[in-house]
């Protein structure tokens, strides 16, 4: 993984965030949307329906610094989360959207489309963020 032991200003941050989707795009299997959203598919979705932002999403998901610092799992805590889509990050708005159940997507959230210069808890501020992301029910 990209290290950010470094990185110990949000100026810092967002820069090495920057750096980091700069070569992950790169790569073949990575796709970057107009906003910057990077995604990978890992699991194949069933079905055409997707969600919208207006709808509640049951999802299994992981979250992780650049340097894969998990911060967050619903994994670890042995049960999938519900919410509305639009209550979310952008990033996960947006990236849900284009998601089918049964997907499992690895998002690449610039900060922007993240909790921006303001940071939230354990993730510091301008940080980019990486979520593998299952859309278990659409409601």
């Amino acid at each position: 993984m990209f290290s950010m032991a470094n990185a110990t200003s949000p100026a810092e941050n967002k820069a090495e965030g920057a750096a980091f989707l700069l070569e992950n795009a790169k790569k073949a299997n990575i796709v970057t949307t107009a906003s910057g959203l990077q995604y990978e598919i890992l699991i194949a979705g069933t079905g055409t329906a997707t969600p919208s932002a207006t709808d509640n999403v049951t999802v299994h998901y992981k979250g992780s610094t650049l340097d894969g610092k998990e911060f967050d799992s619903s994994y670890s805590r042995g049960e999938p989360t519900s919410f509305p889509l639009n209550r979310v990050i952008a990033g996960w708005t947006e990236g849900l959207q284009l998601m089918t159940v049964g997907a499992k997507y690895r998002f690449y959230i610039p900060a922007d489309l993240a909790y921006g210069s303001q940071g939230a808890g354990p993730i510091s501020p301008n940080s980019a963020l990486i979520f593998d992301v299952e859309l278990i029910k659409i409601k």
